[in-house]
């Protein structure tokens, strides 16, 4: 699911190289459960988060399929969409696991797809 934002908010890929947008940019929740797992709507939140503190920029629109297991090692992605409809994948891989703390690496792909069109 897309995190929604105002129309005064706006990402733009173009301005931010790709390389330089992640760069070491990791991430901690904690989940409360017994098998540690962030659902897909919590890590959307938590990697745009990141990257608007990361990159001094608002927040972008990140997608997530899916849930991400507790699971060091555990790798799945994520997909950045600019106003552009430019589009970045986006890798989170779990770092560490202590009880309910799940700690993830967040890594762009160097280069964004083309705008639709």
């Amino acid at each position: 699911m897309a995190i929604s934002r105002s129309a005064a908010t706006r990402w733009s890929l173009s301005a931010v190289g790709a390389g330089v947008l992640l760069a070491g940019c990791s991430a901690s929740v904690s989940v409360g459960k017994t098998d540690p797992k962030l659902s897909a709507d919590e890590l959307a939140t938590t990697v745009s988060g990141k990257l608007a503190r990361t990159t001094g920029r608002p927040k972008p629109d990140i997608t997530r399929p899916e849930d991400l297991a507790g699971k060091v090692g555990t790798t799945t992605r994520c997909e950045l969409t600019a106003d552009d409809g430019s589009t970045l994948g986006v890798t989170v891989t779990v770092t560490s696991v202590e009880g309910e703390q799940i700690d993830f690496g967040i890594e762009a792909d160097e280069t964004a797809s083309p705008t639709p069109g």
